[in-house]
C-alpha cells in the first residue's frame, strides 16, 4: 500500500463505515425476507463505502481551512500538508462516480435516486455555516443507508426502510451532538453553527438523551410490527444498555472520554442491532 492509499484512508476514517452499513444490511435482509443476493450485496457494500468515502473526502477538502484553524483538527491530512486539496477533490469526484455507477448495476430505481442521495451527502458539510441542526442533516444522511439498501433490493420504496432510516437520524443526531460539545468555543469564536453553540452542553446532552430514547421508540415500534424472531428484542436490550453506557461516559458535562463515547459504543450499537436483526429475519 502506498503513503498515499494509507493517508486517505486514515482522512477518511474508513473504520467508520461500521455506523450506517450494519444499518443498510438490516433493511437488504428484510427486504429479501432473508439472505440477498451475495452480488447485491456486494453492491450494497461497495455503493455504502463510496457514498460515505466521497461525503468524508469533501468535508475534509471544504473544511480544510477550518480545520487548521482549530487546534483539535490542525493535524488532519490537508492542514497538515500530508495531502493536496486537489487529490482531495479528486478522489471525491472518483468515488462519486463509482457510488452511481454500483447504483446502475442494482437497479433503475436506485440509479435515478443516487445523484439525489449524493447530493444531501455532500451538502452536509456546508450545513454548520448556516445552521444547528447540522446534526439532524448527518443523521438524516446516515439514515438514506436502509432506505437505499431496501431499494437496492426490491427496487421499490416502503415504509418499513423509512423508519429504520428515522432511527439512524435519532442516533445519529444524538451522538453528534455530543461529539460537537468538544468544539463549542471553537465553534462559537467562528461564528459556526451546532447545537452545543446554541444550547450549551448540559443541555444539548440532554437533547442528545432525548434523540437516542426517540430512536429507541422507532425501534420498538418496528419490532412489533414486523415478524422477527425474539433474538432482535436481545439485540435491542443490548443497544439500550450501550446508548445508557454512552451517555453516562459524558454524565456532568465531562468530555474526557467522548471518543469512547463516539467511536467505540455507537460501533458496539451498530455491529450489535445489525447482527442481532438479521439473524432475527433469518430464523423467523
Amino acid at each position: 500500500m502506498t503513503a498515499a492509499f494509507v493517508e486517505t484512508m486514515k482522512m477518511i476514517k474508513i473504520e467508520h463505515s461500521v455506523f450506517a452499513l450494519p444499518f443498510a444490511l438490516v433493511a437488504a435482509f428484510m427486504a429479501a425476507g432473508g439472505v440477498p443476493e451475495w452480488s447485491t450485496l456486494a453492491l450494497i457494500v461497495l455503493a455504502m463505502v463510496c457514498a460515505r468515502s466521497a461525503a468524508m473526502a469533501f468535508n475534509r477538502w471544504l473544511d480544510a481551512d477550518i480545520d487548521g484553524q482549530n487546534p483539535r483538527t490542525a493535524m488532519r491530512s490537508i492542514p497538515a500538508g500530508r495531502l493536496s486539496a486537489a487529490y482531495t477533490l479528486g478522489f471525491t469526484i472518483v468515488c462519486s462516480l463509482l457510488f452511481i455507477a454500483s447504483a446502475w448495476m442494482l437497479n433503475p430505481l436506485a440509479f435515478m435516486l443516487s445523484p439525489l442521495v449524493l447530493a444531501w451527502l455532500l451538502g452536509y458539510s456546508f450545513t454548520k455555516r448556516f445552521t444547528a441542526l447540522c446534526h439532524v442533516w448527518l443523521g438524516a444522511a446516515l439514515g438514506l443507508a436502509p432506505f437505499g439498501a431496501w431499494v437496492a433490493v426490491a427496487g421499490e420504496i416502503h415504509p418499513l426502510p423509512l423508519a429504520l432510516g428515522l432511527a439512524v437520524t435519532g442516533w445519529t443526531a444524538g451522538f453528534d451532538i455530543i461529539y460537537a460539545c468538544q468544539d463549542l468555543d471553537f465553534d462559537r469564536a467562528n461564528r459556526l453553527n451546532s447545537i452545543p453553540t446554541r444550547l450549551g452542553v448540559h443541555n444539548s446532552l440532554l437533547l442528545s438523551k432525548v434523540l437516542h430514547v426517540a430512536m429507541i421508540a422507532v425501534l420498538v415500534a418496528i419490532g412489533f410490527n414486523t415478524p422477527l424472531h425474539p433474538v432482535y428484542w436481545l439485540g435491542l436490550a443490548m443497544v439500550v444498555a450501550c446508548l445508557v453506557y454512552e451517555h453516562n461516559l459524558v454524565r456532568g458535562g465531562n468530555l474526557e472520554k467522548v471518543d469512547m463515547a463516539f467511536f467505540t459504543m455507537n460501533g458496539v450499537v451498530s455491529l450489535v442491532f445489525g447482527f442481532t436483526t438479521c439473524l432475527a429475519v433469518v430464523l423467523h
